[in-house]
């Protein structure tokens, strides 16, 4: 699909808008209400919907096929990082009515890494064709990385801060307790971060890891830059909103690494059958149909199994 730069600039610019109107929206410190969460929730995926409606009339149901596919792979991903997210804000004992701020702003830093990610990955298809063999070989890995994973542990683990996190903190000095919204301040004459600014970092740079697994997942759906940031840039913005509305939920969805093994298992052989496609090989291609249904039926499937076992336990 050839996008123009105009088209280009004036859905980042509206993407822009978008989460400006969400940070002023919820500027304030407060505790969000399920029935808060839950209403921009809708509003998210309403928007989501209404994009892939336009994509549709536009561009065709190819487009809006590939760009649906990739949302909902994109948001059933995030679901998973927000057990993670759940083990940051425990970790460093977040406030319940600083936590949407710190999401905000996390988010907002995994949206820009992500998007270096897409175009690094745009570029690199577009130069070396193989590179569908890599993407596919390491999501099936991932894939059985994830199962062995969830077999042995689940997600009752700790978080564990990585080197780069330490690094900053050693650098920069921690203050002893959280100030409200503030990021720096002055302690004993030096100027020091605070909790706040630590769990920002921590859960935007933890996003980094996820975007590892993700981002190849989209390519394996579509190899359209647009539609790859756009399903990202969907799925992650409603992100904040989805913590607060299922955070309850979370524990009772065991079963949901083994869906997210399953989905990223599928579009690693539908990447490497690719990849053979491309280089000449006589193999069956698995049309974005077909990946949209499997995709929407392992979910479902995952969750229905996932509140049956905890009910029965």
């Amino acid at each position: 699909m050839n996008v123009s730069t105009a088209v280009w600039l004036l859905t980042v610019a509206v993407l822009c808008v978008l989460v400006a109107a969400d940070f002023f929206i919820g500027r304030k410190p407060h505790d969000v209400s399920v029935r808060e969460a839950g209403a921009w929730t809708v509003v998210w995926v309403v928007l989501a919907c209404l994009f892939g409606l336009v994509l549709y009339l536009r561009a065709g149901g190819g487009p809006a096929g590939e760009f649906f596919a990739g949302y909902i792979t994109e948001k059933s991903l995030s679901v998973d990082n927000l057990f993670v997210f759940v083990l940051i804000m425990a970790k460093f004992a977040v406030p319940s009515q600083y936590q949407q701020r710190v999401l905000m702003v996390g988010v907002l830093v995994a949206l820009v890494l992500r998007a270096g990610f897409i175009a690094a990955g745009a570029a690199i298809i577009s130069t070396f064709s193989w590179v569908f063999y890599l993407f596919g070989a390491f999501l099936i890995w991932t894939a059985w990385k994830l199962v062995q994973d969830a077999r042995r542990q689940g997600h009752d683990e700790e978080f564990e801060e990585n080197k780069l996190l330490k690094a900053v903190e050693r650098r920069f000095g921690v203050a002893d307790r959280y100030h409200g919204t503030k990021l720096w301040i002055e302690q004993d004459g030096k100027r020091v971060m605070t909790p706040m600014l630590v769990v920002m970092l921590a859960i935007g740079t933890t996003d980094v890891l996820f975007a590892l697994d993700s981002i190849p997942a989209i390519y394996g759906l579509t190899q359209d830059p647009y539609i790859v940031f756009t399903a990202n840039a969907f799925a992650l913005m409603g992100l904040r909103q989805l913590y607060f509305l299922i955070g309850g939920l979370l524990k009772r969805l065991v079963h949901l690494s083994y869906g997210l093994s399953i989905i990223l298992g599928f579009i690693g052989v539908k990447l490497v059958l690719h990849a053979l496609h491309e280089s000449g090989v006589h193999v069956p291609q698995i049309g974005i149909p077909f990946s949209l249904g499997f995709i929407v039926l392992v979910l479902l499937i995952t969750t229905l199994t996932s509140l049956y076992a905890s009910r029965k336990a």
